[in-house]
């Protein structure tokens, strides 16, 4: 899978607003799927068709302890997106400075002499 099969299907799981809601949940605590699905007024099998999305995007890691399981948010589950956005933002910065530069009529050589 590539990097932006993992962004795209971070993005679809995190279209649906009650995912991101548990994505939140589970940001700093290890919460057991019952758990997680007292937060909702949903059933736990809606519940835990989000917690699978979730995980099969990479958000969420999952641990069995005993009959229960238990998630946690990936740390570097939100890397790709990260970067996505990073990227993204980093260039439409670049964009519009060179925009406002042209209407100012400066030039890269200027914006250069400018800065040292």
């Amino acid at each position: 899978m590539t990097d932006d099969d993992r962004t795209d299907e971070a993005l679809r799981a995190l279209a649906e607003p009650r995912r991101r809601a548990i994505l939140r949940l589970v940001a700093h605590d290890e919460l057991a799927a019952g758990e997680i699905a007292e937060s909702f007024d949903v059933s736990r099998t809606a519940v835990s068709q989000h917690l699978t999305v979730l995980k099969n995007a990479g958000l969420l890691d999952e641990r069995r302890d005993g009959t229960r399981r238990l998630y946690r948010a990936r740390p570097d589950g939100l890397a790709g997106l990260r970067r996505f956005l990073d990227d993204m933002w980093a260039s439409s910065l670049d964009t519009a400075r060179r925009l406002v530069e042209a209407e100012r009529g400066i030039g890269e050589d200027d914006t250069a002499r400018g800065s040292a």
